[in-house]
């Protein structure tokens, strides 16, 4: 009877060492190494509010960070559509301060985190959908059929 018992404890304490050394390996963010990943790192914490509580804008923030990815200082919302109405400016702004407070610290590197400490980002979240594109047709750009 002991041999049974002991077979599932040592899967257990097997599962409870992956868990504990495998486990922890993988939850460690990737370090952010490009200010291009820190802007993609960013946008991927972006939770816009719900259409039923505001209706879509566009917002940008300027933000600082020290060397460790901890935000420095206060951030500043710097840009709202301008059509967009008191109560969505309030769910929107709030929705950037959760997306900082969700996202920081950012795992920087070493290297990255020297070179940006204390610069500041100006972050775009940009809800509203946009029209296409058109081309432009210029008569130099006219391909000629004669």
């Amino acid at each position: 009877m002991a041999t049974l018992r002991s077979k599932p404890n040592r899967w257990f304490a097997a599962a409870v060492l992956w868990l504990a050394f495998g486990g922890s390996a993988s939850a460690q963010p990737q370090q952010i190494d490009t200010i291009k990943d820190v802007f993609a790192r960013l946008h991927a914490c972006w939770k816009p509010p719900p259409v039923s509580r505001a209706d879509p804008m566009d917002i940008t923030v300027i933000v600082s960070f020290n060397r460790t990815g901890a935000i420095l200082g206060q951030p500043k919302v710097t840009y709202e559509s301008e059509k967009a109405s008191d109560n969505d400016r309030l769910a929107y702004r709030i929705a950037v301060m959760e997306t900082l407070q969700r996202c920081t610290p950012l795992p920087f590197t070493e290297g990255l985190g020297g070179a940006v400490a204390g610069r500041p980002f100006a972050v775009s979240f940009r809800t509203r959908k946009r029209p296409p594109k058109t081309e432009e047709k210029r008569a130099w750009l006219i391909q000629k059929t004669s």
